[in-house]
């Protein structure tokens, strides 16, 4: 169309497209984040954990549980669980983390506790995972390696916000 109608009509479908793009980004939901749950534990403990299950370079699929039993203030640990018949975990073997430039080797606790050191699968790890977090201070990506099981396994920002809650969250 042409003339003062036209213009009046591209104006209007011009502010429609406007309006419309930024009601999508209002109403567009956030990235899903699983959840920081509450649960008491077999002998009443309070825990707090974050689960995920993500996938290593390998297409290999891997479930990770940050916990932390008790109140605020208690151990803080990472158990990586694999599924049976695909792997066998040896112990100790330290847990390697990259972030950037920043390192970490966090101390392999599986034989510390009862419940993995009786089970014959043999296909989880748990670790300390405090020193990581002490030194995290913002959202990155964590790449993850346990030598003799896998190369890289990476942690969206996501999982890292959840960790980084843990320490602090009620119970």
């Amino acid at each position: 169309m042409r003339g003062p109608w036209g213009a009046v009509l591209r104006l209007l479908l011009s502010l429609s497209l406007v309006v419309g793009t930024l009601g999508c980004l209002v109403v567009a939901p956030g990235p899903s984040n699983a959840l920081i749950h509450a649960h008491p534990n077999e002998q009443g403990v309070a825990v707090v954990r974050s689960l995920e299950s993500l996938r290593d370079l390998d297409d290999q699929s891997w479930q990770l549980v940050a916990y932390r039993e008790g109140p605020p203030g208690g151990l803080l640990r990472l158990r990586i669980v694999g599924y049976p018949g695909k792997v066998r975990l040896e112990h100790p073997v330290p847990l390697s983390v990259r972030s950037g430039a920043f390192r970490w080797s966090l101390e392999d606790l599986t034989q510390e506790t009862p419940a993995l050191v009786a089970d014959g699968r043999a296909t989880a790890a748990e670790f300390n995972l405090a020193p990581l977090l002490a030194d995290l201070h913002q959202d990155r990506p964590l790449r993850l390696a346990l030598p003799g099981v896998f190369s890289a396994l990476v942690v969206p920002p996501y999982v890292v916000s959840e960790w980084r809650q843990l320490p602090n969250a009620p119970a």
